[in-house]
């Protein structure tokens, strides 16, 4: 059989109309076979916006909303354009030199490029993946960006400095983020010695590079290097070959964050090596000195559940 009720005019909100039942089926148990129609007021619906409470102007002393100046950064990709034009259409942008924070649109490569750029600004990042990868990136949504910034969780990382040595003595100093890698630059393998704070510990690596990675930048190249994956906070460095043939057994080092290494190359004229800090080259080097730059610090937000330690744990079961 099937449900039937009948429904009476003059019902008010919340009471039992009188003798109006919904009927049931036979085999239903006897105490639920008729049940009295009760009327509910229906649920109301609000949009989003309409549900937040109002900004509240902190007093004296009490701590005030963490940002409310953004500045936008887009690559040129389409997609980072597009969403460049529908957030500075949504939201009031400021220039980054005025900004509380940064948002960066995007792929790893183009936060790389904002990281630096906004070194001196001391402000967060915060990046949207317009790109491929997205690593050090937040998904991208145009939607409650205001919210999205103030529930971020912060990461601070330190970037590596380097100090390579050409061929004419030009001295070239970078900062790297992710790693500073030693490649070779011509057919013939390059031919490595490698020292840690000024006490020789390889004489000579014969390979088609190395590099020295950070923790944030383990899952990079360094990860692709069959690399180890460095957990944020450990306060280690990587020392990774690439394509090691003599030692032929070797596949690196973990090195404390306070290490200095320097690297020479061997017969640099027969077996030439550039040297790159992130997207930063340097040709024909002689010598690479590298170490942890605790002076500076970089600032990336993350939504909450998905920041670099979590990232990185994934990375590993992946």
């Amino acid at each position: 059989m099937g449900l039937l009720a009948v429904l009476g005019q003059g019902m008010g909100l919340g009471k039992v109309a009188k003798r109006r039942y919904l009927h049931v089926p036979a085999d239903y148990p006897p105490k639920c076979r008729w049940a009295p129609i009760v009327r509910r007021k229906p649920l109301s619906f609000r949009p989003q916006a309409a549900m937040l409470d109002p900004p509240v102007v902190p007093r004296d002393g009490e701590n005030p909303v963490r940002f409310s100046k953004i500045a936008f950064r887009a690559s040129e990709a389409s997609a980072a354009q597009e969403a460049l034009n529908v957030l500075s259409n949504t939201y009031v942008a400021v220039p980054a030199e005025e900004a509380d924070v940064v948002v960066a649109l995007g792929g790893d490569g183009f936060m790389l490029q904002t990281l630096h750029e906004t070194q001196k600004l001391k402000v967060p990042v915060y990046g949207m993946n317009c790109g491929t990868i997205g690593f050090l990136m937040n998904t991208y949504s145009a939607e409650d960006l205001l919210l999205r910034l103030e529930a971020a969780e912060e990461a601070t990382i330190n970037p590596l400095s380097m100090k390579a040595t050409d061929a004419s003595g030009v001295v070239t100093k970078a900062l790297a983020i992710n790693e500073v890698s030693l490649l070779r630059a011509g057919p013939q393998a390059a031919k490595l010695r490698i020292f840690i704070d000024g006490k020789e510990r390889m004489p000579e690596l014969v390979c088609d590079g190395v590099l020295i990675s950070t923790p944030a930048g383990s899952t990079a190249y360094n990860y692709s290097a069959h690399g180890p994956i460095i957990p944020i906070g450990s306060e280690v460095l990587a020392l990774t070959p690439m394509a090691a043939f003599r030692p032929r057994r070797w596949r690196g080092a973990l090195l404390p964050r306070t290490a200095v290494v320097r690297i020479e190359v061997i017969d640099p004229q027969k077996r030439p090596v550039r040297a790159d800090a992130d997207t930063r080259a340097v040709p024909d080097v002689v010598s690479v000195e590298i170490k942890s730059e605790t002076k500076v610090r970089h600032r990336i937000l993350f939504d909450p559940g998905h920041g670099l330690e979590e990232r990185l744990i994934v990375e590993q079961f992946a």
